[in-house]
């Protein structure tokens, strides 16, 4: 049997052998080069610092791509068993009351060593290893419906600012890397993830009247019209792409942190594997002080009993969480229409 290819890289202090470098990750597109799992993980290495600040001490989930983004993915909760020892763990617990030890990638040579199981972009818990339980993020996924146009998905954008400015709170904004934009909230660690995602239910639904038929929470898909402001995303074991990941997409775009004056302009298609490095040493990391910045949910929380005290209960879950006290009906709404007719 012939031996595998295989380069030698030093990252951190560890010698680390990565397989199969010239392996295709992404085909050659709109004219640029194809990108080859070395050029992956160069990549990291380039922006590993800015990387890494989004990720430290989070436990993070894999999503392996072996054969690159024509292939198949799965998603990776558990390290393998066999692992360096120097590799950063955490043992994090589910829903449903099982437990896996998970990645917690702190400097650039666990990067690279994901790169080489096909880790192409990052997942990370919204808490820190030291306190499994109560998150320091909020996140604020702006998931448009495919007849969105991005012009308005920017807009939305604008729309939750204004709102986080008025709760005391500063997002950090960042495109996806794919359709939408992330707007990340440094939180004191206070509050469960139940309270997290009541906060962002609320938040959601203060966006949505503030720009009715342009943005939504509904839970069901046939229920939404704009921009969905996924609350979900804040439930426990929901992860989310973190700053600086690629993407698997055509081009290589990158999940890339944003000032907010960017916003209004920004087009992701521009924002990409083979450019962001660039970006990043001119401009440096617009979301580096993050950590200096948490802030507290009290006046989202404020506006979730509001909102209760009118009427305004729980909202769907996902579909692996077993059912909520004061959740709806889990059936989409056409379908509940046609049970009781």
């Amino acid at each position: 049997m012939a031996q595998r290819e295989y380069t030698t890289l030093e990252v951190a202090g560890q010698q680390l052998r990565l397989s199969s470098p010239s392996k295709v990750y992404f085909p050659a597109h709109d004219g640029r080069p194809a990108i080859t799992k070395l050029d992956l993980a160069e990549y990291y290495l380039r922006v590993a610092e800015e990387t890494v600040n989004h990720l430290r001490e989070r436990p993070t989930v894999l999503k392996r791509w072996k054969d690159g983004i024509t292939g198949e993915f799965f998603f990776q909760k558990r390290v393998p068993e066999k692992r360096p020892e120097w590799l950063q763990t955490a043992t994090v617990s589910f829903p449903s009351g099982r437990s896996a030890t998970e990645l917690v990638p702190n400097d650039a040579a666990h990067l690279v060593w994901a790169v080489n199981l096909g880790n192409i972009d990052w997942n990370p818990w919204p808490v820190r290893r030291g306190d499994l339980d109560h998150p320091d993020e909020l996140r604020i996924d702006l998931d448009p419906q495919p007849e969105v146009p991005w012009p308005q998905v920017r807009e939305v954008a604008l729309v939750v600012r204004e709102l986080l400015v008025e709760m005391d709170l500063e997002g950090y904004p960042k495109t996806s890397g794919s359709r939408g934009i992330h707007v990340n909230v440094r939180i004191e660690p206070e509050w469960s993830f139940l309270e997290v995602r009541r906060a962002a239910l609320a938040l959601a639904r203060e966006v949505e009247r503030r720009m009715p038929g342009r943005a939504t929470s509904k839970w069901w898909k046939e229920e939404r019209v704009g921009v969905f402001l996924d609350y979900n995303q804040n439930a426990r074991d929901r992860t989310v792409a973190s700053a600086y990941s690629v993407r698997p997409v055509p081009d290589a775009r990158v999940s890339t942190p944003l000032r907010w004056e960017e916003v209004a302009d920004v087009e992701p298609g521009e924002l990409r594997l083979d450019t962001v490095p660039d970006r990043v040493r001119r401009l440096g990391d617009p979301a580096a002080d993050i950590d200096d910045r948490p802030g507290r949910l009290d006046g989202l929380l404020d506006l979730a009993r509001r909102d209760e005290e009118e009427g305004l209960g729980d909202a769907p879950w996902p579909p692996n969480f077993a059912k909520q006290p004061g959740e709806p009906k889990r059936v989409q709404p056409s379908r509940a229409r046609k049970d009781t007719t």
